[in-house]
């Protein structure tokens, strides 16, 4: 078996290398999909997947109820805060947060191309503003001991040549950073929804495997467009990590194979019914706690697909526990569904 298959052998691309968090394989901070409970349970799957959490502003950190956007189970490490903010020192506020709360990485989002943030001066048209980047990265390195990184584009509309691109990621390089979340679209501001800015703008892996070429001591993690393992494995023939977003939450239990094919583990591989079982006590917690059940099953129905059962299984989950007086029976039947699948 030759090293590049063995991901057990393989060993970094990069010069620098040291890093605490291994990046071979994340699942994309998602806005009102990963939070905790989803957090929580894609663990299960993979013990070795990084995962991120939804984007938090600084605001929201420094002006609302921290506690509560900062609130994580331990069971979910390896684990990074994704950060919404343009103010450096406001960021370097946040990312002591971040520390303090337990967190492995803080993430700047430099990608989101939704109207609100962008009135904020937040996500993807930041990449127009390279040098306030590198000062709000910089900052933030200053604050803490744990690494920051940045998700961005390949550019936005008006500022999408590969020029514009490498002056980002150098200005941003000579603040600190060393690992970027490349998604492999550019970004349009007028015009499109951010779930079109998901699908119109067209992949280009091509510009992103150049920028690695370009900076060969940087590490670079493709995002956009993946979705099986066997298309992780071939990005990473010339990427250090993969990014999964929405596939990753739609079908979860891909992430049960990612730790045999992607980190050369030997543990046996989790059943779709074991994931579930295992959920039990902490939904439990959840309903002791006065929350309800919905709020963690809806992140679990993408088990129930490709068997006769499934569409009972996610109806289960996702209409019936709405009027049941006891949830917990309706998920002791949905997980007997799961049995064999």
């Amino acid at each position: 078996m030759s090293e590049a298959s063995n991901p057990a052998k393989r060993t970094s691309k990069l010069a620098n290398a040291g890093a605490t968090v291994d990046r071979r394989f994340s699942v994309a901070p998602m806005m009102d999909w990963t939070d905790r409970h989803c957090r929580y349970f894609l663990r299960l799957l993979s013990r070795h997947t990084l995962l991120y959490t939804e984007m938090v502003t600084t605001g929201a950190l420094i002006n609302g109820d921290a506690k509560r956007f900062l609130r994580h189970d331990e069971a979910e490490h390896p684990l990074a805060l994704q950060l919404g903010g343009s103010v450096p020192n406001d960021l370097a506020v946040c990312a002591k947060m971040a520390e303090a709360a337990g967190y492995d990485e803080v993430n700047l989002n430099v990608g989101c191309p939704s109207d609100r943030v962008q009135n904020n001066l937040i996500g993807a048209c930041l990449m127009g503003y390279p040098a306030l980047v590198a000062d709000c990265v910089k900052a933030m390195r200053d604050a803490v001991g744990i690494e920051v990184t940045v998700k961005h584009r390949i550019g936005i509309n008006g500022r999408d040549s590969y020029a514009e691109l490498c002056d980002f990621v150098g200005q941003v390089q000579a603040a600190g950073c060393r690992s970027f979340i490349v998604h492999a679209r550019i970004a349009i501001l007028e015009g499109l929804s951010p779930k079109e800015n998901r699908e119109v703008p067209p992949l280009r892996y091509d510009v992103a495997q150049q920028l690695k070429r370009d900076f060969p001591d940087l590490e670079i993690i493709l995002n956009g467009g993946i979705k099986t393992l066997d298309q992780c494995e071939a990005h990473l023939e010339q990427f250090d990590g993969v990014m999964l977003g929405r596939e990753a939450y739609h079908n979860p239990y891909l992430l049960a194979q990612v730790d045999a094919r992607l980190f050369g583990s030997e543990e046996p591989i989790i059943t779709r019914a074991d994931a579930l079982r295992r959920m039990r006590p902490y939904i439990q917690n959840h309903l002791d706690g006065g929350g309800s059940m919905h709020h963690v099953t809806r992140h679990v129905l993408g088990l129930g697909q490709g068997f006769p059962g499934a569409r009972r299984f996610r109806q289960l989950l996702s209409v019936d526990i709405h009027k049941a007086k006891e949830p917990l029976v309706l998920l002791d039947q949905a997980t007997g569904l799961l049995e064999g699948h």
